[in-house]
């Protein structure tokens, strides 16, 4: 059981699996790669590579291979490559069901919102999907030095849209970014399998989702 220290101010969301999902496209652009390389890599593994870095994910793609790091920034830019032609085909038919009624909401009941994203590609991502303006502070993989599941990247939005982290709600689909919410002292709202059991509020998907909802259950714990 739980409840709010103070009055909900911002929603912070994950990007990919939240906003939209470019999931596939990962897949495709890291299989590319490993399969260029030699490396088996099968949707299972791709799944281990939710919510963390570029940089984490080609450690988790190697499975203990060694390569010297001009290799893995090569690696690491080949794939961004892959992806970014990709991302070419995104347009906001992409927004997934239930995120613009919600970011509606929000901005009627004046809360702030932000973007915490490990991706790199974040505002390529945002622009392409026609929402690059819908958020007051967007975190992506050049904000800060350690990514998911340390906190630094929410705590980082944060800062940025003048709010605690107990006036806040994290909305996320992998369990690297709940961990990292929850650990900088963050309300968490899960979306999808992977978040079962481990968010303070469970979704199986955005459509789903109210606001009303949410902030009436985080209030009455």
């Amino acid at each position: 059981m739980f409840s709010m220290s103070s009055s909900l101010r911002a929603l912070i969301f994950d990007l990919d699996g939240v906003i939209t999902d470019t999931a596939e496209f990962h897949f495709l652009a890291w299989r590319r790669l490993a399969e260029e390389e030699g490396i088996p890599f099968t949707r299972e593994d791709n799944e281990a590579l939710r919510g963390v870095s570029r940089r984490e994910s080609l450690n988790r793609m190697l499975k203990g291979r060694a390569i010297d790091e001009a290799t893995a920034q090569a690696w690491m830019e080949r794939k961004n490559s892959y992806y970014l032609a990709y991302l070419e085909t995104i347009t906001p038919e992409h927004r997934l069901p239930g995120v613009m009624r919600l970011l509606d909401a929000a901005r009627l009941a004046g809360m702030r919102l932000g973007i915490a994203s490990a991706s790199k590609n974040a505002r390529r991502v945002l622009d392409k999907l026609g929402l690059l303006e819908a958020f007051d502070a967007i975190g992506d993989g050049y904000s800060v030095v350690n990514p998911k599941p340390a906190p630094d990247l929410f705590v980082w939005v944060a800062g940025r849209l003048a709010v605690s982290p107990q006036q806040a709600v994290v909305f996320e689909d992998a369990e690297a970014g709940i961990e990292a919410a929850r650990s900088g002292g963050f309300w968490t709202v899960g979306i999808g399998a992977a978040t079962r059991g481990l968010a303070h509020l469970h979704y199986d998907s955005m459509a789903e989702v109210s606001l009303e909802a949410v902030t009436r259950q985080l209030a009455a714990g």
